[in-house]
């Protein structure tokens, strides 16, 4: 009740905001005009601050380490240290070396250069990108999500050792984790062996709903719709799953039982391939629904800056799609952890013929 009492809350602020957003916005439109797409770009990329507000002189950000490495060695300092050239490029000077920043990225100009120029596609001629260890507003959402996670099972754990009767926030956990273990990783992983892999399992899910939620909160963060991401989760995945693997899971890759040898020099190669095809499979739909989910909501709510008429249609199906991805936020993390532990599930499968 807590939880759909907080999501109707949410639902209408934003219901409530979307006009007024309009309206704060017209005059800079009619002096500017709207870019969708730069809007829509902006707000899905990752960025070396975290914008709250506004744009230009105007707007507010929350500062955020930026940690380079060059050939000078390892520099750093706030995003907030970047100031407008001449030529109107952020630029930051350290240690001798002047920075530059184009499209998000971060560049390092040549050592005898005070400004950026330039080629025909608009790629810098005179700088270098340094090796970027920064922390992102995607990175800092990655670690808002660990100490909520860190905070939730640490909650639920000591509420066990006083009682094994669920009560409150640890009765609302409950069916979450027994979900997880018991119609997900016991029901697709031998029974003598999925325990082992209940506290992956358990992250796995957890993580990702939690940051998928995380994503539709009003300035948040799109780390579940950035490919590195999703490319990690998949990758531990698929370590996980391989080095799980038994006999019996390799022979049916290599050289299946009960199959003519001639199809079985066919059908190697494929499985082959298959044991990267699955986890990449995991790595593009987590990206794309996410990322796909966003762009959608972005662009109704643009609708409203490029036809005035069209603010409360437009609004009303915005706010129907934020419904909408709440429960694909859910839905997600389920499937991302259920395809997982089904492909764990035939790693450690047990010979029956």
């Amino acid at each position: 009740m807590m939880i759909a009492k907080s999501i109707k809350n949410l639902i209408l602020v934003l219901f409530l905001s979307m006009p007024v957003i309009a309206m704060a916005s017209d005059k800079k439109e009619e002096k500017e005009g709207f870019n969708v797409v730069e809007m829509i770009m902006h707000h899905i990329a990752d960025s070396h601050e975290w914008h709250i507000y506004g744009e230009g002189e105007d707007a507010l950000s929350i500062p955020l380490p930026v940690i380079l490495y060059t050939d000078n060695g390892i520099v750093s300092f706030l995003s907030s240290e970047f100031h407008h050239d001449d030529a109107g490029k952020l630029i930051v000077s350290k240690k001798g070396m002047n920075f530059v920043k184009l499209h998000g990225k971060i560049y390092q100009l040549n050592s005898d250069a005070s400004s950026v120029t330039f080629d025909e596609e608009h790629h810098p001629t005179n700088a270098i990108k340094p090796l970027d260890f920064s922390i992102t507003k995607n990175v800092t959402s990655m670690f808002i999500s660990v100490f909520l996670l860190v905070i939730i099972f640490s909650t639920v754990a000591r509420s066990y050792k006083k009682s094994l009767v669920p009560s409150g926030f640890t009765g609302l956990m409950e069916p979450l984790i027994v979900f997880v273990r018991d119609d997900i990783a016991k029901s697709l992983i031998n029974e003598k062996k999925y325990q082992k892999y209940v506290p992956y399992l358990l992250t796995l899910f957890f993580f990702i709903w939690v940051n998928n939620l995380l994503g539709l909160m009003p300035t948040g963060a799109n780390l579940t719709g950035n490919i590195a991401t999703t490319m990690v989760l998949a990758v531990l995945t698929l370590l996980i799953v391989n080095f799980s693997g038994n006999k019996n899971y390799w022979k049916h890759i290599f050289w299946m039982p009960g199959v003519p040898a001639p199809m079985k020099l066919i059908l190697a190669p494929i499985e082959f391939v298959g044991i990267f095809t699955k986890p990449f499979a995991l790595m593009i739909r987590l990206f794309a629904n996410i990322t796909a989910g966003h762009i959608i909501i972005l662009s109704l709510v643009s609708l409203i800056f490029i036809f005035k008429w069209a603010g409360t249609p437009s609004m009303l199906l915005a706010v129907f799609i934020m419904i909408l991805e709440f429960v694909v936020a859910f839905v997600q993390a389920y499937i991302f952890t259920f395809l997982t532990a089904l492909f764990i599930g035939m790693a450690v499968e047990e010979d029956h013929h």
